[in-house]
């Protein structure tokens, strides 16, 4: 492991003198890289990651070694990693708008809404466990491991709630056991 230099050191000791001198030599290089990359459609500024950077960079100043030249690299391997969390995240958050839907013009119950009786009745059969696990799992769509920490309950257990709610459901339909997966 490479010894720190003066300047470092300090900086990790809490010595504000030593921080606004890593400041001074890396902030206006940082802003200017920022600003000439592409950011996340406008949701994110290059001051806004600049500012997280510098504050990643105050709590995690520990875990570096080297001298206040090396610094550099590492700071700007932070800002790298969050603008791509950002824009990530702006990615993710992304809505596009969706076209109103026409009425069915066959007059009479709605197929979707009769559907969605059914299937109210046939959960409401179910103990509350099986009920929530096959909830999560087969109409959220979440996984077991996520269905076992919001249901707070073990993998085991909802694995059991599942094969017992599913084999209920099927003797409700009438199907055989082996019908329904």
């Amino acid at each position: 492991m490479r010894a720190d230099d003066s300047i470092v050191a300090a900086a990790k000791h809490g010595d504000a003198d030593a921080w606004r001198e890593l400041y001074r030599a890396h902030a206006g290089r940082l802003l200017v890289w920022l600003q000439r990359r592409p950011l996340a459609d406008g949701a994110v500024t290059a001051e806004d990651v600049a500012a997280e950077t510098w504050l990643t960079a105050a709590s995690k100043v520990g875990d570096f070694a080297g001298s206040s030249d090396e610094f550099a690299g590492w700071l700007f391997g932070i800002s790298r990693n969050l603008e791509a969390n950002a824009r990530r995240r702006v990615t993710r958050r992304r809505t596009a708008p969706v076209a109103e839907v026409e009425p069915d013009p066959v007059p009479g119950p709605e197929p979707a809404y009769v559907a969605q009786d059914w299937v109210r009745s046939a959960l409401a059969e179910l103990s509350e466990r099986e009920r929530d696990v096959v909830t999560c799992l087969d109409v959220i769509g979440l996984d077991v491991d996520a269905t076992a920490s919001a249901l707070g309950i073990s993998h085991v257990a909802v694995r059991v709630a599942r094969h017992r709610g599913l084999k209920r459901l099927r003797g409700l339909v009438g199907e055989p056991s082996g019908a329904m997966r």
